[in-house]
């Protein structure tokens, strides 16, 4: 009788296990990385810090816990957040003055010839767009910058610059021909 019971109570357990497989397959998982990476994807990747987080993946953390609000990414601006609020079923809200305000996309330029070569613009670039060497000249890799500006406080010879962001390469068309006459 015993062994009936032992039995009983493994299919029993076999049985319960399968129906928690079950229900659990029921809702597909948001991928690999969760909610954050999802809302990592919105994000602009300016890694500014505007935001108050260290960079757009620990804001998306914060925002995935429920810990900061959608609102506080100027570099992304309204249509970040809308694309939040889509995401996350909410309602989109105006971006916080607090974390400053939409501008239109920007770099770094470095006046190469006052440049002395201090390297800290390169420590405090957080996306390793600025190259050079110590007491060597440095240049901003245009294509790499994010224009978060957080090279700029630490120059001491304030030889940076912010300047628009060129169009991108797939945006670019070839100007219309003008009108020839005849």
């Amino acid at each position: 009788m015993s062994t009936a019971i032992a039995m009983a109570v493994l299919v029993l357990g076999a049985l319960m296990a399968a129906r928690v497989l079950v229900a659990a397959s029921a809702s597909p998982p948001r991928g690999s990385h969760g909610l954050a990476a999802d809302i990592d994807r919105l994000l602009p990747q300016t890694q500014c810090g505007r935001c108050l987080h260290a960079g757009c993946r620990p804001y998306a953390e914060a925002i995935a816990r429920g810990a900061a609000r959608i609102n506080q990414c100027p570099p992304g601006g309204e249509a970040t957040i809308r694309r939040l609020a889509q995401l996350l079923g909410v309602e989109p809200l105006a971006l916080n003055p607090r974390h400053g305000r939409q501008a239109p996309a920007s770099v770094v330029i470095i006046d190469e010839e006052a440049c002395i070569g201090c390297t800290r613009c390169i420590q405090a670039c957080p996306v390793d767009a600025i190259v050079g060497a110590a007491r060597q000249m440095h240049t901003v890799i245009t294509a790499e910058c994010t224009g978060c500006e957080l090279c700029i406080p630490p120059c001491p010879v304030d030889c940076i610059a912010v300047v628009p962001a060129p169009a991108a390469q797939h945006a670019w068309q070839w100007p219309a021909p003008g009108r020839v006459s005849a």
